[in-house]
């Protein structure tokens, strides 16, 4: 794999943790699933975070994007204290400030790549007759101006992931959240899939947290994590 992009200096932090906490409780049992983490994020920056089953990064990733409020410690994304705001608030967040990419393409079967990319701006509140002009580049980049009328079962998984990332930046999110986006793909579109995020980074500036568990899919971004029980244990970056 190719190796990585090198990351010019931004002094603005779009994703700010400290001391971050969760804890699930279900009965009398609590599980500490994350334990004290600290983590700024520059704006622009693509980071990697990796770590085995249990390790607390598909949490971390559920708190910065707003999907579980966190139990203890400061969350600060895209100026938003995460953490400390009602759920309503955290829908705002997930409308206007963060999209995501799942491992799951998680597109409507029934309608075409276009109208799957529409209802994410439908949601968001986006005029929907700009949406080709403003995702012109994008979808240029991606390589999915052509498939646009087709639905998701015309379509190889590759294609389908594109879609999906298409529909996440629709709305111009300042960060894009992916968890494990190359894990429903075979190598050769997994490759493709990394070369387009890290192209969208590079081109556009997009600010990207992944989630994988592959350490060649990792060095892909400027750092990666490594996480386990809960912790960060090391941070490397990538030249």
């Amino acid at each position: 794999m190719s190796s990585a992009p090198v990351l010019s200096p931004v002094p603005e932090t779009i994703i700010r943790l400290r001391g971050l906490r969760k804890v699930y409780k279900t009965g009398k049992v609590s599980v500490e699933a994350l334990r004290g983490v600290d983590l700024d994020v520059p704006k622009g920056e693509f980071l990697s975070v990796v770590g085995p089953s249990g390790s607390g990064k598909s949490t971390l990733f559920h708190i910065v994007g707003g999907l579980t409020p966190p139990t203890a410690g400061d969350v600060i994304v895209g100026g938003m204290d995460v953490g400390k705001v009602s759920d309503a608030k955290r829908t705002e967040l997930r409308r206007t400030t963060v999209s995501f990419v799942f491992q799951k393409f998680n597109l409507l079967p029934n309608l075409t790549a276009r109208d799957n990319i529409r209802t994410a701006l439908y949601i968001a509140g986006r005029p929907m007759k700009r949406f080709e002009a403003e995702l012109s580049n994008v979808l240029e980049l991606l390589g999915i101006g052509s498939r646009l009328d087709h639905r998701p079962n015309e379509m190889s998984g590759g294609e389908q992931q594109r879609v999906a990332i298409a529909r996440a930046l629709a709305t111009g999110p300042a960060i894009l959240l992916a968890d494990e986006p190359t894990g429903n793909l075979d190598s050769t579109n997994s490759l493709a899939v990394l070369n387009l995020l890290r192209d969208l980074n590079e081109r556009l500036g997009q600010t990207i947290l992944m989630i994988t568990h592959n350490a060649e899919a990792a060095a892909f971004g400027h750092r990666t994590v490594h996480m386990r029980d809960g912790r960060i244990v090391e941070t490397l970056a990538h030249s």
